[in-house]
């Protein structure tokens, strides 16, 4: 008597554990994917504010700066200015280490632009300094917006 109400609780304790283990890792696979959501959309968020300064910035020509605080997610591993290499051009990109693999997440600006954050940026809150240049480093023949951590 004894050893099947222990056979019966057994078999329903499996049962109940061959429910529980599927939902349990579909749940933390949604969390692992709401997480990389999350990162992305700051990233985008930061790289949008970083080119709207630059292209007002831009605008206004040099000698004109602007600070602008960005957030910096935790997966973000580069960020490029003007290209991929950080080399003069219109884009600000931000490389974001997903469960899928790397993420580029760019934000267009129609100024030139340059400068260097990776360096210097990790997860966390920055101060990064705007400014017009009219001799730009990589190219005195034209003028720029250089981006630079203060």
């Amino acid at each position: 008597m004894k050893a099947q109400s222990s056979l019966e609780l057994l078999i329903t304790v499996a049962f109940g554990l061959i429910i529980l283990i599927p939902v349990v890792a579909l749940a933390l696979l949604q969390v692992a994917n709401s997480t990389s959501t999350l990162t992305t959309t700051q990233a985008l968020s930061a790289a949008s504010k970083l080119a709207a300064a630059a292209t007002s910035v831009g605008s206004e020509g040099a000698p004109a700066k602007q600070e602008v605080v960005i957030d910096v997610p935790q997966s973000v591993s580069n960020i490029y200015v003007g290209t991929a290499t950080n080399g003069l051009g219109h884009e600000i990109i931000f490389v974001v280490n997903t469960n899928a693999g790397p993420d580029y997440i760019s934000a267009y600006s129609p100024v030139n632009i340059t400068g260097s954050l990776q360096a210097d940026i990790g997860q966390g809150t920055y101060l990064v300094n705007v400014s017009a240049q009219a001799r730009c480093p990589l190219n005195s023949a034209i003028s720029c917006v250089y981006l630079s951590a203060t």
